[in-house]
């Protein structure tokens, strides 16, 4: 095998394979926080008063906040529907979560909600590829 072939193979990605890639990323992020936000959602009278607030908007309103970016934002994460919105709310959410009420906890306790946030900031950036209702919409629309 020569120099090229293997620099072709370790350098040279196909965009379809990526489009792939961001694909099962986005639905795996997807999922996961509309995980947490169906468990905000069924449990949300239970939680509403004891809900942490960290900004002082009281506990009602930042648990609705969290569940709609979770729950709702999660759902469209995972469909591609206006991605970049849906990552806007679930990034401000996460950072909120890591930075704010997590701020003196250790690195551990906060790490869950920093990793969710990379992977927010990477779609509020990319927005949906091809494989995404928002590519349909600029298609069809």
């Amino acid at each position: 095998m020569s120099f090229s072939q293997v620099k072709k193979c370790l350098f040279a990605l196909n965009v379809k394979y990526q489009e792939w890639g961001e694909l099962l990323f986005r639905l795996v992020l997807g999922l996961w926080i509309f995980r947490h936000g169906f468990d905000k959602l069924t449990s949300f009278s239970e939680k509403m008063d004891f809900f942490p607030d960290p900004l002082g908007i009281g506990s009602t309103l930042s648990l609705g906040l969290a569940t709609f970016a979770e729950f709702f934002c999660g759902i469209l994460l995972v469909i591609g529907c206006f991605t970049r919105f849906a990552a806007f709310n679930l990034l401000t959410t996460m950072l909120v979560a890591g930075l704010v009420f997590h701020a003196t906890d250790p690195f551990a306790k906060k790490e869950l909600a920093l990793l969710y946030a990379a992977g927010f900031f990477y779609f509020l950036l990319a927005g949906g590829n091809r494989f995404s209702m928002d590519h349909w919409i600029r298609k069809n629309f």
